[in-house]
């Protein structure tokens, strides 16, 4: 873990960029900005009140700030008239609202929120006003799964309930940059309860459908499905059961094929496995934005910041 934040940071330190974190209301927010601030790697900006934050960080108040009309003028462009200024005004009062779209308005690199906001809070304004980049029709969420020196990426483990072949195929493009983004040559499987035609069922070919998907929209990824996950990280049961795969057993991005089978796969891998998760990372934005969970830490904020700031260089 710490060899991975500290490539992080090597490849941060000249880059000069800054992070937008919207709970400027919440302990851990404010302690993990300290120590951002403090490293001079990321520069973290804060969404609140000046008067009730230590005065080292840089803070920006919706209430106060002087480029509010600007804002609320490219707010009603970006959402196609489908509010007025008046309520664009209005909605820009929300942390979340006014954080993202000061990173759509190149203030900031990315955001990291949820500490104290469901993520549909966190994520509603990041699709709303960033959007999906052009040829993504939906975002996803992947983990970043450490254990002393190895890494994984399980995705999507966070957002696409039932994913179809061509989302499938999305988050593995997707998935493969974030490995190479933080030091993984992507190998990607693409799971399944089969492998390639041990068992034939509508859930079976729509993973062999997505696997030639991702082929298409990028053929330079290293990518093989359907398989089983045994095959996928044993190179024995590779050699037995998918002798002509280009994965032989040692994927590093597992694309699971339902958000059930990832949410308890990369819980299974934590819990019992040992690894850590980092995330949930959100895959195919415009710009980066991520979600914490409720009960987060200092420390995750921290983390998930230079998770965020890695992201914006992709």
């Amino acid at each position: 873990m710490t060899n991975l934040f500290q490539e992080i940071k090597e490849k941060l330190r000249d880059a000069k960029l800054s992070i937008i974190l919207p709970e400027g209301n919440d302990e851990r927010i404010i302690e993990a900005a300290l120590k951002l601030q403090d490293e001079g790697v990321i520069r973290p900006i804060i969404i609140g009140n000046k008067e009730e934050i230590p005065s080292a960080l840089t803070v920006i108040n919706p209430q106060t700030y002087e480029e509010m009309d600007k804002l609320v003028a490219a707010f009603v462009e970006r959402r196609k008239g489908k509010v007025t200024e008046e309520q664009a005004r209005e909605i820009l009062q929300d942390v979340n609202y006014f954080g993202t779209m000061l990173v759509y308005m190149g203030q900031a690199n990315g955001l990291v929120s949820g500490a104290a906001h469901t993520t549909a809070e966190t994520v509603r304004p990041a699709l709303q006003i960033i959007k999906t980049k052009p040829g993504i029709s939906k975002t996803s969420g992947a983990f970043i799964m450490v254990k002393e020196d190895v890494r994984y990426v399980f995705a999507d483990c966070a957002i696409t309930i039932a994913p179809t072949s061509e989302d499938l195929a999305e988050i593995a493009v997707e998935s493969a940059k974030t490995a190479a983004a933080f030091g993984i040559k992507p190998k990607v499987a693409m799971l399944s309860f089969s492998t390639k035609g041990s068992a034939q069922s509508e859930e079976t070919e729509k993973v062999v459908k997505a696997t030639e998907l991702a082929k298409q929209i990028d053929s330079s990824i290293l990518i093989e499905g359907e398989l089983q996950f045994d095959a996928s990280i044993v190179p024995a049961i590779a050699a037995k059961k998918a002798p002509d795969a280009v994965v032989q057993g040692d994927a590093t991005v597992f694309v699971f094929p339902s958000l059930e089978a990832g949410n308890i796969g990369y819980k299974i891998a934590q819990r019992l496995g040992g690894f850590e998760a980092i995330g949930p990372i959100l895959q195919g934005l415009n710009a980066p934005v991520n979600d914490l969970s409720r009960g987060c830490s200092a420390d995750d904020v921290y983390k998930l910041a230079y998770i965020t700031a890695a992201q914006a260089l992709i």
